[in-house]
């Protein structure tokens, strides 16, 4: 049995897959809502949900340890006062996994990851009212 063995590699080195994760993890507090392979996403989640549980402790230690990861200051300042307050309520579970069908080049099956309290079409009337 290989029960709570290790995590998914994606067929990529160490910090190959480090580097794609905190990019992917950037993106997504960023946009709140990305799409990508299955796989990628399902890898993803655990990653940014810890993320978003040192954004909620919200000491100066957990916006180091959360630095680490995140590089962009504008993203991590988001994290700490705009998704640590939205999420202050939930005790976990942040983000959802919408599976998408296939990708057209090589037929990966894709899915979209997404911040569970993310309105779709919210950005869109934002940049109506402002025009």
């Amino acid at each position: 049995m290989r029960h709570r063995k290790g995590i998914s590699k994606l067929g990529r080195t160490g910090t190959h897959r480090r580097a794609m994760l905190r990019n992917m993890a950037t993106a997504l507090f960023e946009h709140e809502r990305i799409e990508t392979t299955a796989a990628k996403a399902k890898a993803l989640r655990p990653y940014a949900e810890r993320l978003i549980t040192l954004g909620k402790r919200g000491d100066l230690h957990s916006r180091r340890l959360a630095a680490r990861h995140i590089q962009d200051r504008d993203v991590l300042k988001k994290l700490f006062e705009d998704l640590a307050g939205r999420f202050s309520e939930r005790n976990g579970g942040y983000t959802r996994v919408l599976k998408t069908g296939t990708r057209r080049g090589d037929n990966a099956p894709t899915a979209l990851i997404e911040l569970v309290d993310f309105v779709p079409g919210s950005a869109e009337v934002v940049e109506e009212a402002a025009v």
